[in-house]
């Protein structure tokens, strides 16, 4: 392959990744604002710490991230552990459960348990007070309630990634442990978890990543009760009149330095470690055998599934119905008047079309550009691929807020990018940048598989290096393609983080108008808007499922 095109591909990748990370730090310093001749001082610094509540957001965001990532590891653990490694019955349907919890978005799912929760309405809590309980037990808007609006997401993750790693085990160790003499859990203490460590703290450190851009849960559960984290902080200053960028970007620049800390110890960690449990000595896969313990275990692994995953989308498909979001007591309260109303108003076609330009869009380019990443990394012998590898894979250490305020500083202050501010062309390269590292890794994951000998085979025939990749490449990685281009189109659906900070009224997408009427109590339109979202994202899931099977992600 030649090797000016490589040139070109690191110096577009790099320029997409690092610009914008480049002017946040840059800006923190500059305290005019965007337009205005420019000003440098700390003043920015010393507002994004004397600023009341940062401290305080700062320690929420580092409480929650931990407290929820701690208890979803052990939850996860377990339940991979059950799903990979044991004889429970339907692991498929079990896994295809966690598969769905993991694409589910975030806000629709909360406001389903804002109706089973909510201290007022919430039917769990007028169940029991009906019951003779004097006061509701649960409070959805609460420091605990934001820990278990994340749980389904959390813990599906650990499950998704976990659960392949734990396969990958050989039974060999668990066998020899018990020929010694110890019990199932002691062997699963002592044996299991140990071995799995390298893939449990590489899973922790990009769980608390992931956790530290949570933002549409924070702000719909703790703003009545006045909890804010990094992220809403950072919306809160962006959207202030004047906006405050250098204390944003100054908070931003802090984030970045813990983020990159955390990405490099967790790099060094398992750069010189050997985790080889499959070997050319034989490899066991036999199920561990739970005995009476098998159908229990079946049914609280399904049954945490079915409450994470079904519970809050079935009550959000009832709150779509309802005259008054919550009442239940009221006299008729069931309408279908939201539906009319919501499916008749313009700013939702227009938002519908935002969100399939933008998911369409991000996913075809994502597509073409990750292909290309990927085969220079895994096919060719160009000395900076190494260097590509990386600035493909840190747009996963910067949390969705953190890249928004960094594109958002990067289109205001570069003019050949102004034309396309607050369209969603600007979205559209916001997702493709988010999706960057999975897509990359993914089809890696498939170029890694292919022999050398099929392109070899090609250009004995004559066939150039584009022939080549067009007739052979393409053809044998289309379906982690087409997975990877409905990921694409998923992330852009559901996403609310990194584009919250770019939309405006004529880019806005389904979910950001989503959170515009949470935002301001319009609980109603919202649940109707939050099931198209999730139709839509479950419908790609299912294709993007079917279609992984003959990729390997599944079993």
């Amino acid at each position: 392959m030649p090797s000016l095109p490589i040139v070109i591909l690191i110096v577009v990748v790099g320029f997409l990744v690092l610009t914008p990370l480049f002017l946040m730090i840059l800006n923190s310093f500059q305290t005019a604002r965007p337009g205005q001749p420019i000003v440098w001082g700390t003043e920015g610094w010393v507002k994004a710490f004397t600023t009341p509540g940062i401290v305080k957001a700062m320690t929420n965001t580092f409480t929650l991230a931990i407290t929820r990532q701690a208890i979803a590891l052990l939850i996860g653990s377990f339940f991979a552990w059950l799903i990979a490694r044991t004889d429970i019955p339907m692991k498929g349907t079990l896994e295809f459960f966690f598969w769905l919890s993991f694409f589910l978005p975030a806000l629709p799912e909360t406001m389903g348990w804002i109706l089973l929760l909510d201290p007022k309405y919430g039917l769990l809590n007028q169940g029991l007070m009906s019951l003779g309980i004097s006061q509701p037990l649960f409070n959805i808007y609460s420091f605990w309630g934001i820990v278990w609006a994340h749980m389904g997401g959390t813990v599906s993750v650990k499950v998704m990634l976990l659960a392949p790693a734990f396969r990958n085990l050989d039974a060999a160790f668990e066998e020899a442990s018990k020929i010694s003499g110890a019990s199932g859990w002691h062997t699963f203490f002592h044996i299991v978890i140990p071995v799995m460590m390298p893939a449990i703290l590489v899973t922790t450190i990009l769980g608390i990543i992931r956790s530290l851009e949570a933002f549409e849960i924070e702000l719909l559960l703790g703003t009545p009760i006045g909890l804010q984290v990094y992220s809403t902080k950072i919306h809160e200053l962006v959207t202030w009149e004047p906006p405050q960028f250098a204390p944003a970007m100054a908070l931003s620049t802090v984030f970045l330095g813990v983020l990159l800390l955390m990405v490099a110890l967790q790099r060094r960690y398992t750069a010189h470690r050997n985790y080889e449990t499959i070997t050319g000595r034989g490899f066991s896969i036999r199920p561990t055998p739970l005995g009476r313990w098998r159908y229990p275990a079946f049914a609280m692994v399904l049954f945490f599934a079915v409450v994470v995953t079904l519970v809050p989308t079935a009550l959000l498909l009832i709150g779509t119905f309802m005259k008054l979001f919550g009442f239940f007591n009221i006299v008729e309260p069931w309408t279908l008047e939201n539906w009319r109303a919501t499916l008749n108003d313009p700013v939702l076609l227009r938002s519908l079309w935002n969100t399939l330009a933008i998911g369409a869009g991000s996913g075809l380019v994502g597509v073409l550009f990750f292909a290309f990443i990927a085969y220079v990394i895994v096919k060719t012998r160009y000395t900076g691929r190494w260097l590509l590898d990386f600035l493909s894979w840190l747009p996963w250490s910067i949390p969705g807020i953190l890249l928004g305020v960094a594109l958002l500083w990067t289109f205001l202050q570069t003019r050949i990018f102004l034309p396309i501010y607050g369209t969603i062309y600007l979205l559209m390269i916001a997702m493709v940048i988010k999706s960057m590292p999975f897509g990359t890794q993914m089809i890696k994951s498939v170029l890694i598989q292919l022999g050398s000998d099929l392109e070899e085979a090609s250009k004995v025939c004559g066939g150039t290096w584009f022939h080549t990749f067009k007739r052979v490449i393409l053809p044998l990685t289309m379906p982690a393609l087409i997975t990877v281009g409905l990921v694409g189109f998923i992330s852009a659906a559901r996403d609310i983080s990194t584009v919250v900070l770019l939309g405006s009224g004529k880019s806005r997408t389904l979910s950001l108008l989503m959170l515009d009427f949470a935002a301001g109590a319009e609980f109603e339109k919202a649940t109707v808007v939050a099931v198209i979202i999730v139709a839509m994202v479950v419908g790609a899931a299912l294709i993007a499922r079917g279609l992984g099977g003959q990729v390997g992600v599944r079993e």
